[in-house]
């Protein structure tokens, strides 16, 4: 906007127009007294997101203002709204003197975004709120930055590929994502919600280390281990700028960086993490996952770190077994019951202190972290006592605050009020002067009853009464029938309908003092609060190595507590490879069932890899594959797990090829999906890493579809040798076991029972038994989902024709009786009639005639 054109416009709109060119991009919340306002382009969007009233009031340069507000003391909840809906809002606040001439001064103090959120109201206490960097590489990898600004973490990592990018978007699952505007970025990045596309210089190596040193006071980034990570630099530089261009205030919760490598985790890809349902399921009921399971922590930064662990499994022995070891010393004499009673009275310390370090603590902020710090040394004194050196390094860690909690406890009312600015925040005897300033106000009403008592006295008129109001301050106040018999020394301050109001230099000296003393005790007390945060923001990191040692004290004694209460075992690591686990069950499914569940049996070594599976649909075959999945992923958590027992040696990753969709975004089908999941699979698997697949194949032809399916499985346990679980109605599968030594057939069965009243029945076993199945019970399990009898009549008379069919021109041997017996393909083909004639012949040992008559039996019989 032109200069000419911006001179047509009002003062108070040459000034909203300006904030709004700083922050073309986002709502901007407008402070005009007790409403935070939005104009033109932005109120209308406002309007329809918020469904608040649009309205137009007043001109400016000649045309009418469209205008929404929300009310000041509402606008968390506005706020919030916008947040989930990805959207970010400038907070422009009113900070110059009322009185003074012209518009009030205003200035946008913050920019709300739904990464750097840090409000109580805004967040959702169970979850991390990430504000997430991506910088692209030349080589087509790329380096990651995230902070959680609410909690105090910046993170770095890097990643090879696009699945890689891929694996770790889905584990961080960030709110808002900071992106190089002049990359093509692949389209699961431009699908992020809360996608911003910044300049390419934001993403500059060199001038991030800059930044970086200067926020964090260092020469060097050695430090911080990220020197080898120079994309990840780069997008922490961006991330930095971001936070700051934001914040607009001092950061010191943000003391360091640290690198999460992927050598240090069990590698989850995308897909996996979606099969499994490690913490959300397609139906959106977190009871069906596994941490549903798992989640009983009594505070929210203890379910924030158990979301953590579980997308986090590790590799590092001595830290699980760390685990394993506490849970069990917390689960003897049921020791985790009073530590988690003492845990329910500590709030969310962890992002109470990230509020304290942005100067937006409120008071009850400050009151929960003051019951937090003075519950600490009991807790300190019971994990003391504990046999565990676990346990013993988070006494340590959770430290001494004493001095702390001391002067918390003197300096905030027990019972504080919601917000800082009306006072009643800091208790009685902390300040003398603010002590001082306080009786003067409460006091103000016992003066007033005596001066009214002394002025009926000594002016004859029993009816003269003191009052106060906010315009005219206090008055004494004579009806009109008596005002003639006011003393000479009253001077008039008002006259109302029935009476007058008059001021005395006595009670104008006591109004001065009185009205003065009430402001400067909120100042004082808003300049006390302000040190009391400066005071804790020095002590600022041990207090937040204390909030985490307790989120893990949190995490594991809700552990030892499902450990207990499931009938979870301690798991075994082990150096020398496989996975051999006793009696394993599903989590899940054991939990939302009401039926018992049929625990089973598994046994991987060096020399068994794969174990091919069969059995009816609905059979189990799926649950058995996930739990012990499941079961390996929890023992790299550090918990206990489902099973009466379980060994497992070194696993560096998991994959799971289990069901498929299209993917319509992608434009690819279900089969193209489900290739490229098991191209990924076969590419990428170790001799340590554990392979689902289920049903490799059924989405073409079936001798396509067979075909890709040995040959996958060929290539998992010959190629990458890795611990398979391979689930398969192509029977001829299991033919592999009979040629490959590491390849073993399992089965689950199922039995057909034949009812003359409720008619015939199929009854699942869900035991898993050695051997391949002898029958896929297909049709039964049709019938069971609903399918009409006369389709089921006629697909069992289409049946019996295929099998004479396969029976007359294609017999195969099978391994087992079958009593449904498919097409083969594999196993060799015995000699037809007219083949063991031909071979019987001997051409030169013919007469003519004998050779015509030779020829016209094979005719005949073929």
């Amino acid at each position: 906007m032109s200069l000419d054109e911006l001179s047509q416009h009002t003062p108070l709109m040459r000034q909203y127009l300006a904030a709004k060119a700083a922050h073309p991009d986002v709502l901007l919340f407008f402070r005009m007294g007790d409403f935070y306002e939005l104009f033109y382009d932005d109120a209308r969007k406002a309007a329809r997101l918020l469904n608040i009233t649009l309205t137009q009031r007043g001109q400016s340069a000649g045309q009418p203002i469209p205008m929404a507000g929300v009310p000041y003391h509402a606008v968390e909840n506005y706020l919030a709204k916008l947040v989930r809906l990805g959207e970010s809002v400038a907070i422009c606040e009113q900070i110059g003197d009322p009185s003074g001439k012209g518009p009030m001064e205003r200035k946008v103090v913050r920019v709300v975004t739904p990464g750097t959120i840090t409000d109580e109201a805004l967040l959702e206490e169970r979850r991390d709120n990430l504000l997430l960097a991506i910088a692209a590489g030349p080589r087509g990898d790329y380096g990651l930055a995230w902070v959680d600004l609410a909690g105090g973490r910046f993170l770095l990592s890097e990643a090879a590929n696009a699945e890689a990018l891929a694996a770790e978007l889905a584990r961080l699952q960030p709110a808002e994502t900071l992106v190089d505007e002049s990359v093509a970025w692949p389209k699961l990045v431009a699908a992020l919600p809360g996608l911003r596309r910044r300049p390419p210089w934001h993403f500059d190596g060199d001038a991030a280390r800059r930044e970086l040193n200067r926020f964090f006071g260092t020469r060097g980034l050695d430090g911080f281990g990220v020197d080898g990570l120079p994309l990840a630099i780069g997008a922490a530089g961006c991330l930095l700028g971001y936070v700051e261009e934001t914040q607009k205030s001092a950061l010191p919760h943000l003391s360091g960086m640290a690198v999460e490598a992927a050598s240090e985790t069990i590698a989850l890809d995308a897909a996996t993490r979606r099969n499994l349902e490690l913490d959300t399921h397609p139906s959106g009921r977190t009871e069906h996952t596994l941490l549903g399971v798992l989640d009983e922590t009594v505070t929210p930064m203890g379910a924030r770190l158990l979301r953590r662990w579980l997308n986090r499994p590790l590799r590092s022995r001595e830290v699980l077994r760390a685990r394993h070891q506490a849970i069990g010393t917390l689960i003897d004499n049921r020791r985790y019951e009073p530590l988690r009673e003492q845990l329910r009275g500590i709030g969310d310390l962890e992002r109470i202190l990230a509020r304290v370090a942005l100067r937006s603590a409120r008071p009850r902020d400050l009151s929960t972290l003051r019951d937090g710090l003075l519950a600490a040394p009991e807790l300190r004194s019971r994990i003391a006592e504990l046999d565990s050196p676990l346990l013993h390094a988070l006494v340590g860690r959770i430290g001494d605050h004493a001095g702390s909690a001391a002067l918390l406890a003197r300096a905030i009312v027990p019972q504080p009020p919601v917000l800082q600015r009306d006072g009643g925040v800091i208790a009685d005897g902390y300040d003398a002067e603010l002590d001082e300033l306080r009786r003067l106000s409460t006091h103000a009403d016992q003066y007033l009853v005596e001066l009214e008592e002394r002025e009926k006295a000594a002016s004859g008129i029993p009816t003269l009464k003191v009052g106060y109001n906010r315009v005219h301050g206090y008055y004494i106040e004579i009806g009109k029938a008596q005002s003639d018999k006011a003393p000479t020394h009253y001077t008039r301050r008002q006259t109302t309908k029935n009476a007058e109001r008059y001021i005395t230099e006595e009670l104008k000296q006591f109004e001065d003092k009185v009205l003065s003393a009430k402001e400067r005790s909120l100042m004082r007390e808003r300049a006390l609060y302000e040190a009391l945060l400066d005071t804790l923001t020095a002590t600022l990191e041990p207090l937040k190595r204390a909030a985490a040692a307790i989120a893990e004290l949190d995490v594991l004694a809700t552990l030892a507590e499902r450990a207990e209460t499931l009938d979870w075992s301690a798991p075994e690591l082990v150096d020398e490879p496989g996975i051999a686990i006793e009696r394993g069950r599903h989590p899940v499914v054991e939990k939302v069932r009401d039926e018992p569940f049929e625990p089973n049996d598994l046994k991987l070594d060096d020399a068994r890899r794969m174990l091919v599976i069969t059995g009816p649909n609905m059979g189990g075959k799926s649950t058995y594959m996930r739990q012990n999945a499941l079961i390996v992923l929890l023992a790299h958590v550090g918990s206990y797990v489902p099973a009466t027992r379980a060994v497992v040696g070194p696993v560096d990753r998991i994959f799971t090829r289990i069901g498929a969709g299209d993917d319509l975004s992608r434009g690819q089908s279900t089969f193209m999906v489900e290739m490229s999941e098991t191209a990924n699979i076969l590419h990428n698997a170790t001799e340590h890493s554990l392979v689902l697949m289920d049903e490799v194949g059924r989405g073409t032809s079936t001798y396509d579809g067979l075909a890709l399916a040995r040959a996958a499985a060929v290539h998992l346990a010959t190629a990458s040798r890795a611990f398979t679980l391979f689930a398969t109605h192509y029977f001829e599968l299991t033919e592999l076991a009979g040629t490959y030594p590491a390849i073993a057939n399992v089965h689950l069965d199922a039995v057909e029972l034949h009812d003359q009243v409720r008619g015939d029945q199929l009854v699942f076993m869900h035991a898993v038994k050695d051997g391949p199945a002898n029958r896929s019970f297909g049709l039964q399990v049709a019938a069971l989902a609903g399918l009409p009898k006369a389709v089921i009549a006629d697909a069992r008379r289409t049946l019996a024709e295929l099998e004479r069919g396969m029976h007359q021109h294609a017999p195969t041997a099978r391994p087992q009786a079958d009593a449904s017996p498919q097409l083969g393909l594999f196993a060799p083909q015995e000699p037809s009639a007219a083949e063991r004639a031909l071979a019987d012949i001997d051409p030169d040992a013919l007469a003519p005639r004998e050779a015509l008559e030779a020829l016209y039996r094979l005719k005949a019989l073929l």
